[in-house]
């Protein structure tokens, strides 16, 4: 059996029942309720669409991009001004790849991603008080 020896690039969007993703290049396409479970049955799809011709997918083979722009169109209470301050980076830019215009490279990508991170931890240790 052989092994790929590219990158296959998926593209994660978030949907109303967890996400998705699909590749441009291959007929591959999955969802998951959760990024673990999608990236889970990312890697069963791309062996399915692989296994006729004998080649065999690894998780390395698997690049996973999301879109910043839908992402960012679904989760409407994230300000990416307030995040970009957040997370050191230039508000103009971060709003460039909101916007589509621009992809963030992969280090861009793992330091917008740290930064919604940590809001979301900072949101889940919160405990509001009911006073009368």
């Amino acid at each position: 059996m052989k092994t790929l020896r590219k990158k296959i690039k998926m593209i994660v969007e978030k949907t109303n029942t967890g996400f998705s993703a699909f590749s441009e290049e291959y007929p591959i396409y999955t969802t998951g309720r959760t990024i673990t479970e999608l990236m889970n049955n990312a890697f069963e799809a791309a062996n399915l669409n692989f296994e006729e011709e004998n080649i065999k997918i690894t998780q390395e083979n698997l690049k996973f991009e999301i879109d910043f722009k839908q992402f960012f169109q679904y989760y409407k209470v994230l300000n990416a001004k307030f995040l970009a301050d957040k997370i050191g980076m230039n508000p103009t830019l971060l709003s460039q790849y909101v916007q589509g215009h621009k992809k963030p490279s992969e280090t861009q990508t793992e330091k917008i991603l740290y930064g919604i991170h940590q809001i979301g931890q900072e949101l889940s240790e919160i405990n509001l008080i009911y006073r009368h």
